[in-house]
């Protein structure tokens, strides 16, 4: 199984964990990791980077950038990549969305976001778009519960 994790869920990591649901959601990014250095495989993409470069805090910049190291793959963003990404802007996903959507499909992975507004437009369009998205949370408690 392939997971592409965009980088605002990489970063749950690094929030603040009185939140109930922000820590949840990170615990659960660090079992995917875990089990990605096993039997799931990490993707990542020259997208990913160049965000994680637009990182200002070097601590969590520095720390982001060991987390995708674990990638076994990663997505070149290219001409023809950007006019997929094109066509989910279209769609109502807008900006680094739209190309992290390009790279997971190049992928054949699955988009975890902790971002809902994604989450909601992706699965608005299901139809159109040949991928999943899903909050990591929820995407790791229904792969536990289907053995996965």
């Amino acid at each position: 199984m392939k997971i592409y994790l965009d980088v605002c869920c990489l970063c749950r990591l690094f929030d603040n964990h009185s939140d109930t649901r922000v820590r949840l959601e990170a615990e659960a990014v660090l079992a995917i990791l875990k089990r990605c250095s096993l039997d799931w495989e990490l993707v990542t993409s020259s997208a990913v980077l160049y965000e994680i470069g637009l990182i200002s805090d070097p601590g969590k910049r520095t720390q982001a950038l060991r987390l995708i190291q674990r990638a076994r793959e990663t997505i070149r963003v290219d001409d023809i990549l950007l006019s997929r990404a094109e066509e989910f802007e279209n769609l109502g996903v807008m900006g680094m969305d739209a190309v992290h959507i390009a790279c997971t499909e190049k992928a054949g992975a699955v988009l975890l976001t902790t971002d809902d507004d994604l989450v909601k437009i992706m699965k608005k369009n299901i139809l159109r778009i040949s991928i999943r998205a899903d909050n990591p949370l929820h995407w790791l408690m229904e792969m536990n519960q289907h053995g996965e």
